[in-house]
């Protein structure tokens, strides 16, 4: 095991995200407690000290904000307008932590062809 050059954000939606995601297509089946139990992982530049965290995360949440929304929705129009640093703390939990390898594969980037990815849905999950 080894460590890599990279830090990981864990983003795991709280109660307006949830509410946002109900008032686009209500489904009184969906629960918070669903949406919590599969977060997103992010790798991020390495943090070494904890005071980074606020500065990696106003340089990150845009994307973290709208991979999250896009998971969900595709077209942007449903989208909240207005999205801040201040937003995406209050709709999301983020956990920032060390990653490790317990591979001796090198990390590979994927590329997928649009022809490879369902798009024609709105809801990735």
């Amino acid at each position: 095991m080894f460590d890599i050059n990279r830090s990981l954000v864990i983003v795991r939606p709280k109660q307006p995200f949830f509410d946002w995601v109900q008032s686009v297509d209500y489904d009184e089946t969906l629960t918070l407690a669903y949406v919590r139990e599969d977060p997103s992982a992010y790798l991020i530049p390495e943090l070494w000290r904890r005071d980074e965290e606020p500065k990696i995360l106003e340089w990150c949440y845009k994307e973290l904000f709208e991979a999250e929304l896009d998971s969900w929705y595709t077209d942007p129009g449903l989208w909240p307008q207005n999205r801040d640093l201040k937003m995406f703390l209050e709709w999301f939990d983020e956990f920032l932590s060390g990653v490790y390898d317990l591979l001796d594969d090198p990390i590979e980037s994927l590329e997928y062809d649009s022809e490879d990815v369902d798009i024609t849905g709105s809801n990735g999950h």
